[in-house]
């Protein structure tokens, strides 16, 4: 390579590399608030993608653009190209280069997903088998921080039902504290459920006939969107709820409220579109579940 060609490729990669991590810096602003402790470590594994992805193709596309600009044909230049032999050590780079981001990346995802209380297809496999996996319930910190709420959650057709055992409350809402490790038991009635909260980056499929262990850790005060992320039914869309991250205090005073309150039936968009569905006068051979009744909860939004 020419020296005056290093001198052009060095400004140029240099502007490559600082658009491409202006690219995985914004990447932080197309996501909703980052919520829970996980989210920063999902967050920082995709701005580590975008950045690089960024690079890589506007390395490969500016490359394709020089080369039709100045290296093409002449208009009426119908000559064969120049025989070119293969090049090893050409070769050998761009096959080491992409062997070597690869197991960056995949070391990278690993570790995060390590630090994730997610339970993957293996880890639900041997979930009862006395054979155990070590479990993903490792906090996004240096050291493993205990639980100090436990709650457990139940998934139907087509409803969330939240029960904190030790003040004996249900709700049809997820109420948190702020900044305190989280520990949820889910279980599925029916089918196939699973719980996704986007702001907190988590998801976690639910397993009938299984308890899935799930844990994490709340950081910031609000009200984020809870939905059921698998195709469960008919009206699974209308599976949604709300978590509800408070301070301690208010946290502590919502459970007080929650357990003066005599369980009632919680509103359900779910029956109420399947009563309006069966009041039509013209009736479609399409055989639709039956949502179950809605939970009797203390407290529902």
């Amino acid at each position: 390579m020419k020296i005056i060609d290093i001198v052009i490729l060095i400004p140029i990669l240099i502007i490559l590399s600082v658009v491409s991590l202006w690219m995985g810096n914004q990447s932080y602003h197309w996501f909703p608030p980052q919520a829970s402790a996980e989210s920063l470590l999902v967050d920082d594994l995709f701005s580590f993608l975008v950045t690089l992805g960024s690079f890589i193709f506007l390395g490969v596309t500016g490359a394709i653009l020089y080369s039709m600009i100045f290296y093409r044909a002449g208009k009426y230049d119908m000559s064969d190209g120049p025989a070119i032999e293969g090049n090893a050590t050409l070769e050998i780079v761009w096959t080491a280069i992409p062997l070597f981001l690869v197991v960056w990346i995949t070391s990278y995802s690993y570790q995060v997903y390590s630090q994730m209380s997610i339970h993957g297809p293996m880890d639900i496999l041997h979930l009862h088998t006395p054979i155990e996996i070590e479990s993903a319930n490792a906090a996004p910190v240096e050291e493993i921080v205990q639980p100090t709420e436990k709650i457990e959650v139940i998934s139907k057709q087509w409803a969330w039902i939240f029960r904190y055992p030790e003040q004996n409350i249900t709700s049809s809402e997820l109420h948190l504290p702020v900044n305190r490790r989280v520990s949820l038991k889910l279980q599925s009635e029916d089918v196939i459920h699973g719980l996704y909260i986007p702001a907190f980056r988590l998801k976690q499929d639910i397993i009938p006939n299984q308890t899935m262990d799930f844990e994490f850790t709340p950081i910031r005060v609000g009200k984020y969107r809870l939905r059921d992320s698998q195709y469960s039914g008919t009206y699974f869309a209308a599976m949604q709820s709300y978590a509800v991250v408070e301070s301690v205090e208010d946290y502590n005073q919502w459970l007080k409220l929650a357990a003066t309150q005599t369980p009632t039936a919680a509103p359900n968009q779910a029956v109420k579109e399947y009563t309006r569905h069966t009041d039509r006068a013209i009736e479609t051979r399409w055989p639709i579940v039956a949502p179950a009744k809605p939970p009797l909860v203390n407290f529902h939004d």
